[in-house]
């Protein structure tokens, strides 16, 4: 490798009218490498590698998952290359993907700066950041529209999180959700802070709503609302949203169950807890700290309110809810129920849509794929299959069917041509008739003398 004064006397000497051999003996290089120099072939103050980069197999696909998503992270971009044999470091990763320039420039975008930003304490065990964050194109298979939900909370002095996923953001998903994110947090702290959402807060009165505190007294945590426009103030948690976005969501395979979505942020989240912390110059990490965390005990079953979602009854009389299968009475293929579970109890029911309850089942655990039946609707099934079973032959779909002579005097007509059919070709014409008549009946006149006419001396 030349320095930058070599270079410069290497390119003077050659100036001067020196050869390469020469320059190569009066600086003490190879005159090979002098030439590379001479040449703009290599640069000063670069050391060529004298083995492969780590990145040097994966260059390509780097290429392309960045030209796929100009904003994909680097992290989850390393999340990605780790089962296919990487195993550098994360550091080396940016390092190369800024000395290749595999990034392209995204020119819709423009970094928001400026802004001032005040340093807001947390002590531990103070306060859980509270956010739903709607992600776009959800697999089709999920049926929960254009959104998924996902509900994340964070604690706001670690940076610990956890995330559920619920199918709407009404009252009963949300209370729902905020269990199971409690429960994956460990405990309840002594604050919730949320924004003005419609199911918290009331923006008419400008209060807590009276089933949100009800929530809250439940659990034994206070309720603290953000300021309007004050996304800075639960930064926390939408760190937490911008983690799951891009570390889960946006490599989400499009086959993936949401029993598997959830094993899926479960995992992220969990992984994320290894991050590296200093307090009081001593490192550690979120996980450690959030361990540390005094958090209050939460109570035995969830708050009880009423989750109620629409179903679609299929032909075999099944009903899909959480990704298990409940049996209805039959005779209701298409027909559209209400699923109702009072969440902690561990029965469900099924309701028509005047509101008459149908079935009642056993809570299945979700995600474990099993058909559950009632054995008065199995018996129920059975009878109505059977009654309408027949003993007629089935429908031969591939018999000999020409068409008929009247299908075929029906086609001539219509295309203006003499039918095959020989009734279809008699004319009768009513003139012929007539004459016919006409010559009976003078023929038949009474005459004297004829001995055709009866006379009456016959008669008598």
């Amino acid at each position: 490798m030349l320095f930058w004064e070599e270079d410069v006397e290497a390119h003077a000497l050659r100036g001067r009218g020196w050869s390469v051999s020469a320059i190569a003996r009066h600086l003490g290089h190879d005159r090979k490498t002098i030439k590379a120099y001479l040449d703009g072939v290599r640069q000063p103050g670069q050391r060529r590698r004298s083995v492969p980069d780590l990145i040097d197999p994966f260059v390509e696909y780097c290429r392309i998952r960045l030209a796929e998503d100009p904003h994909l992270w680097a992290s989850t971009l390393l999340d990605e290359l780790r089962p296919l044999g990487f195993d550098g470091s994360y550091q080396s990763l940016t390092a190369a993907v800024r000395r290749l320039g595999l990034r392209p420039v995204c020119q819709a975008c423009h970094a928001a700066g400026g802004r001032d930003a005040a340093i807001i304490e947390h002590p531990p065990g103070a306060e859980t950041q509270l956010d739903w964050v709607e992600l776009p194109d959800p697999p089709a298979g999920w049926g929960c529209g254009r959104h998924a939900h996902l509900l994340v909370g964070a604690l706001s002095h670690s940076g610990r999180w956890r995330g559920v996923l619920a199918e709407a953001e009404d009252f009963p998903h949300l209370v729902e959700a905020l269990d199971g994110v409690l429960r994956r947090l460990g405990g309840v702290s002594d604050a919730w802070r949320c924004d003005r959402m419609s199911t918290v807060f009331n923006n008419d009165t400008g209060h807590v709503t009276a089933a949100f505190a009800a929530v809250a007294k439940h659990y034994g945590a206070s309720v603290a609302i953000c300021p309007p426009r004050r996304g800075n103030r639960k930064g926390v948690v939408e760190k937490a949203n911008h983690s799951a976005a891009q570390r889960w969501w946006r490599t989400l395979a499009d086959d993936m169950t949401p029993a598997g979505a959830q094993a899926g942020v479960d995992a992220v989240a969990t992984r994320l807890d290894g991050r590296v912390r200093r307090r009081d110059g001593q490192r550690t990490t979120v996980g450690a700290l959030a361990d540390a965390e005094p958090l209050h005990p939460l109570p035995v079953v969830a708050f009880p309110a009423e989750l109620l979602v629409t179903r679609t009854v299929s032909a075999q009389g099944l009903v899909d809810f959480r990704g298990n299968r409940y049996s209805v009475p039959p005779g209701m293929p298409g027909a559209q129920v209400s699923v109702r579970l009072r969440l902690g109890a561990e029965v469900l029911h099924v309701a028509t849509a005047a509101g008459a309850v149908i079935a009642a089942h056993r809570l299945e655990p979700a995600g474990a794929g099993r058909v559950v039946r009632d054995h008065g609707h199995v018996i129920a099934l059975e009878k109505a299959v059977l009654a309408a079973f027949t003993d007629a032959p089935p429908c031969r779909h591939k018999t000999r069917r020409p068409p008929s002579p009247t299908a075929r005097a029906e086609a001539a007509r219509l295309r203006g041509l003499p039918t095959d059919d020989p009734a279809a070709r008699v004319v009768i014409d009513m003139a012929s008739y007539a004459a016919a008549a006409a010559r009976l009946g003078h023929n038949t006149a009474p005459t004297t003398g004829d001995p055709g006419t009866p006379s009456e001396e016959n008669i008598s």
